[in-house]
């Protein structure tokens, strides 16, 4: 037996998508490691498997590459966003997605036959979630000390999946401070991490954002990772809320848009497709 799989990419940030709408099997964690390996499977940064959904395109599962999986992952959305739509029998210019943050619809900017933009309601940022410290204390943990890192503040955000938010932190520190940041005291759950400074493109302002994701380390872009660092901006005074700011990630930039409440976020940015395949069906190891 065989499966057909496609490869895509969101700012360097790679995905294989496996459509199994049909059978609804998901992976388990072997046979999504051994997808994500880039030695002896396909090599990923993430599996996105696509499963039936009663009132959606579809339900997205995300696998990290070490067999966990995701609630969430921005970049992952808007390439199988384009998977679905390039792939359905009519051209649609709003797309719902089931995933573990929610259903989140998604605007689709078409470029002739190709789908090249997408915006993302990624719906609320939180800063009180059951994934945050915030979750046992109750109380907000914003620009606060970070324990057992000493001289480190952070804020925590949920973008529907944990993260920790640096501002102002060296973009050189992610290879360093992630590993340890991933497994941070009051994350049960571990958490992503940001490293961000101040932007300027043009009149502009912005961030710039490395982000080390739990489960998978460096990556290229992190569209969450943007959100929550444009989130933790706002809501700090350092950048405007309500209009599309820039992110740049080391695989490239997106637009992020955070209301003022922080009851909804935006994310806009690309997603490209790379190839397609046929692999035996792994069962994993």
């Amino acid at each position: 037996m065989s499966e057909r799989f496609f490869k895509y990419h969101g700012l360097g940030n790679d995905f294989v998508v496996l459509d199994r709408r049909a059978s609804g099997l998901d992976l388990t964690p072997s046979q999504a490691r051994h997808w994500c390996d880039r030695h002896r499977g396909v090599g990923a940064d993430g599996v996105l498997v696509l499963l039936p959904a009663a009132a959606a395109a579809a339900r997205m599962v995300v696998h990290n590459p070490d067999g966990s999986i995701a609630e969430m992952c921005g970049n992952g959305l808007r390439c199988a966003v384009k998977y679905l739509v390039e792939h359905a029998a009519e051209r649609a210019t709003r797309v719902s997605v089931v995933t573990g943050a929610g259903t989140l619809e998604s605007e689709v900017h078409w470029n002739d036959n190709q789908a090249v933009e997408f915006t993302v309601d990624m719906g609320p940022a939180q800063l009180v979630s059951r994934l945050l410290p915030s979750g046992t204390s109750g109380d907000p943990f914003v620009d606060a000390p970070i324990p057992g890192f000493a001289g480190l503040r952070g804020t925590a955000v949920s973008m529907g999946n944990p993260h920790l938010v640096l501002l102002g932190q060296p973009l050189e520190d992610g290879p360093l401070l992630g590993p340890r940041l991933e497994y941070a005291e009051g994350f049960p759950e571990r958490t992503n991490v940001e490293f961000v400074q101040p932007l300027s493109v043009g009149l502009e302002q912005g961030l710039e954002v490395v982000v080390w994701e739990r489960g998978a380390g460096l990556t290229e872009a992190c569209g969450t990772g943007a959100c929550a660092a444009a989130a933790a901006a706002v809501h700090q005074q350092q950048l405007p809320a309500d209009t599309f700011l820039p992110v740049r990630l080391p695989g490239g930039p997106l637009s992020i848009r955070v209301r003022r409440d922080l009851g909804k976020v935006w994310m806009r940015g690309p997603a490209v497709f790379l190839f397609e395949a046929l692999v035996p069906a792994w069962a994993g190891h």
